[in-house]
């Protein structure tokens, strides 16, 4: 790529001075846009290349602001860059090591699987969900659930970036020509650098929001998939189609240090992934009713264009800097309407039910089995409450968490519902959304049953007065015909 002689201390400089420039632009995710150009083939030091220690060579910068376009514009236009979230999310799952997995691994994680169908078989109704099971490096679960991880961005992402865009429209000119090369940091490049024609700072910011966006879910699914131990453990539904998933060097690192041996441990999880993929694929409407109320909070957050023009009133487009602040530096005044809170409550509280039906489930199935059943639970329990890196990054990407917050005390009311009403009871919690118990059952399981009853009373009310009322429509009906068929005919 450059003509340059073998300079290793020269090379050393030209990087740095690429560095620089990136820094402006992502800060500290610079040293993830060096990584995604060595993955795609660009040497960075090459791409500096300069021909002294002075002012960068004209056609030189003009490459590197090339091959910078391509990586902000993979992908389109989308709110986040799929191209840039699947690349750093494969480079983050390999950081720490990925080895392939042995066909003894492999073997004892879908056995595990299948083990765990017949045992809860045992203790609830709903069958099992069918499709594969499946052994899973943590490349091959990046591959599989970021599809998903980039919808659940997206409506967020979405947001912001009109909102940035709209403020910028108002405070910098509609479209800058290569009179925009005298800014002093595209200064000395030579015309039609900047592609010819027109340049539109908004555009430019959604593509750049786009690319950071994009930077974000790869960190975090690439993070996630060193953390989880299936397709389930987040509580919401990742996977298209049915199948039960273990990650069998997820779970053996997780063993190490445990008091429980690893084959306990791989049961367990296996037990807790099975009974997920259960729920999902056999409760038709509850994967829509995550995903929904999900997409319902993003779709919903405002920001506040009043604060965020305060905060990008004074920004030089010629600052790499400022512009990148402006993006990720929290300035964008999010606000939570009743509305969104109501939403977030109701997500809160259907993903701790989820955790609660699974963790009594996967326990009632697991202690005729494994001995060390309690502590096992009360691990999985502290894990999921503290979470992780990865699920903080998306609670800063969407504005939510995706912990169940109060998983104790769903965990405690379906252990009262099934000593109160056995597992048909338990698992009848599920027949239908407006069913699903709220906050006043998980403050209060004792009186779950009590309340249902009163609201199969009032219900039983409402349905007597609505027969009463057609019936006497009916009634009324039925004696119209009559008079009008006893009238005399003209």
């Amino acid at each position: 790529m450059s003509n340059l002689p073998d300079d290793p201390e020269g090379a050393e400089e030209r990087e740095r001075m690429l560095r620089s420039m990136l820094e402006g632009f992502f800060g500290d995710r610079t040293d993830e846009v060096l990584a995604q150009m060595r993955a795609q083939g660009i040497d960075p030091a090459a791409l500096a290349g300069m021909p002294g220690a002075g002012t960068p060579d004209p056609a030189t910068m003009q490459h590197v602001l090339a091959q910078v376009q391509r990586l902000l514009s993979a992908s389109g236009d989308g709110p986040v860059n799929t191209d840039v979230a699947h690349d750093i999310a494969r480079q983050v799952a390999v950081a720490e090591g990925d080895p392939s997995l042995t066909g003894g691994q492999a073997k004892a994680a879908t056995d595990a699987l299948g083990v765990a169908e017949l045992w809860l078989d045992a203790v609830t109704d709903l069958p099992p969900a069918g499709g594969r099971a499946h052994a899973w490096s943590r490349s091959e679960w990046v591959e599989a659930t970021l599809p998903a991880w980039n919808r659940l961005v997206a409506p967020v992402a979405t947001s912001v970036a009109d909102a940035l865009a709209t403020v910028l429209r108002d405070q910098l000119p509609g479209e800058l020509g290569d009179d925009a090369l005298d800014m002093p940091g595209l200064a000395g490049l030579p015309a039609g650098a900047l592609g010819g024609g027109a340049f539109d700072p908004a555009q430019m910011m959604r593509r750049l929001g786009s690319a950071v966006f994009g930077m974000q879910v790869g960190q975090a699914a690439g993070t996630l998939s060193r953390e989880v131990f299936g397709a389930t453990d987040v509580g919401v539904p990742l996977l298209s189609e049915p199948a039960t998933v273990l990650l069998p060097t997820n779970v053996t690192a997780f063993a190490d240090g445990l008091d429980a041996p690893l084959e306990e441990v791989r049961h367990f999880l296996a037990l807790r992934e099975a009974a997920h993929a259960r729920l999902f694929t056999h409760v038709p409407w509850l994967a829509a009713h995550l995903h929904g109320l999900v997409e319902q909070y993003a779709r919903g957050i405002t920001i506040d264009l009043d604060v965020l023009e305060q905060q990008v009133r004074d920004i030089d487009p010629s600052d790499p800097e400022a512009l990148r602040g402006a993006l990720t530096g929290g300035v964008f005044g999010l606000q939570h309407t009743p509305e969104q809170e109501a939403t977030l409550l109701r997500l809160e509280t259907a993903l701790a039910l989820v955790e609660g039906w699974v963790t009594e489930v996967a326990a009632t199935a697991a202690l005729p089995h494994l001995p060390h059943t309690y502590p096992l639970r009360e691990m999985i329990r502290r894990r999921r409450a503290a979470g992780g890196p990865a699920e903080h990054t998306f609670a800063t990407l969407v504005g939510l968490e995706l912990r169940p917050r109060r998983s104790r005390d769903a965990t405690a009311l379906f252990a009262h519902v099934l000593a109160e009403g056995g597992p048909q009871a338990r698992d009848a919690v599920w027949e239908h959304p407006d069913l699903l118990p709220g906050t006043a059952d998980l403050d209060d399981p004792a009186g779950y049953f009590t309340r249902r009853q009163e609201q199969a009373e009032e219900q039983s009310d409402v349905d007597a007065a609505l027969a009463q009322i057609l019936d006497a429509a009916d009634r009324s009906a039925k004696d119209g015909d009559a008079e009008d068929g006893g009238s005399p005919s003209s």
